[in-house]
């Protein structure tokens, strides 16, 4: 009978434990935020110590940041927050209907990225990667253009290239393996993709670090904080092509892509956040918001290899914002 009693009042202590961990779990507060993949890393580092210092839940939802906001614009889903790679999407995509607002925060740039298997590693360089990438037996990935900014800012990259260096660039390494077409400086990405064994396509540009690391593919084009952070090499590309300088806005904005009915102006890669209209726990979002573009968060960005700009914001500047942005 003893054991019985010590088993029952075992089973009931166990029992209450975890009715109160559920209770706290539930009671909890929680806020949703969908991002970009090339802002998971320091997202995550931002989102953890606003866990631990506000003791609110983070939830983190990657993905290329077209897809992001469909899910928002198609799906229904309901975020608190979404940031993207390409803020002109919210401006786009999200305004007015979804959002009031929105902030630019950092910057980045293009890069060819290879791993110490890559085919010819040792010969390539800035002036001569397009030539690389002709070579038969090399292939090369990007992210899909149709998902993510990061696989049309590739496409823009090898339109530029065309330009820059007078040759049929964007034709030999494109046209020839996918059915992606161009009509001048017009890009015209269809909503299925077709490849060849030579050019590999992922649903957003983190996919491709690991295809480079087990080298299932030779080179990739991604972002130059996406690089670092997996330690991959890379080839820095002209500033004239590589998206990241902003003094070349003029020659960058020659390019217009056609993706899925949305025409998309090439322009200086540049990220954006908002906060939701309709965001459940909207207050804690705006304190997300800010907590992001604070000293912590601004140091997660710089750690991780974004270029940090003043933010800005565009739109009507939320009450919650005043006297931090302007």
């Amino acid at each position: 009978m003893k054991k019985i009693a010590i088993l029952l009042i075992l089973g009931l202590s166990l029992f209450f434990s975890l009715l109160g961990i559920l209770i706290q779990s539930l009671n909890q507060e929680k806020i949703v935020i969908y991002h970009a993949g090339s802002l998971s890393v320091p997202i995550g580092e931002i989102a953890e110590s606003f866990r631990k210092s506000r003791n609110i839940e983070v939830h983190t939802e990657a993905s290329g940041s077209l897809e992001a906001i469909r899910k928002i614009t198609e799906l229904g889903k309901k975020p608190d927050l979404v940031a993207v790679s390409d803020y002109s999407l919210i401006q786009k995509m999200l305004m007015p209907e979804y959002v009031d607002f929105y902030v630019i925060f950092a910057v980045n740039e293009i890069v060819l990225a290879y791993s110490h298997g890559s085919r010819f590693a040792e010969e390539t360089s800035s002036e001569n990667w397009y030539e690389i990438l002709k070579r038969e037996e090399v292939s090369f990935g990007l992210s899909d253009p149709n998902l993510d900014p990061c696989g049309y800012r590739a496409l823009a990259v090898l339109k530029l290239a065309d330009h820059h260096y007078g040759k049929e660039i964007f034709k030999e390494l494109i046209e020839r393996n996918t059915n992606i077409r161009s009509s001048k400086n017009a890009i015209i990405v269809p909503e299925k993709i077709q490849t060849n064994s030579k050019v590999v396509i992922r649903p957003k540009e983190v996919d491709l670090s690991a295809l480079l690391e087990s080298k299932a593919i030779d080179y990739a084009f991604t972002y130059k904080s996406v690089a670092k952070q997996h330690n991959l090499s890379y080839v820095e590309l002209p500033e004239e092509i590589n998206l990241g300088d902003p003094n070349k806005s003029e020659q960058y904005d020659k390019i217009e892509l056609l993706v899925r009915g949305q025409k998309i102006k090439v322009e200086q890669i540049a990220y954006g956040v908002a906060v939701l209209k309709n965001a459940k726990n909207k207050e804690r979002a705006f304190e997300f918001l800010k907590f992001m573009l604070s000293e912590i968060g601004r140091d997660a960005f710089e750690r991780n290899y974004h270029g940090l700009i003043q933010p800005r914001v565009f739109g009507d500047l939320p009450e919650e914002l005043r006297g931090v942005l302007s």
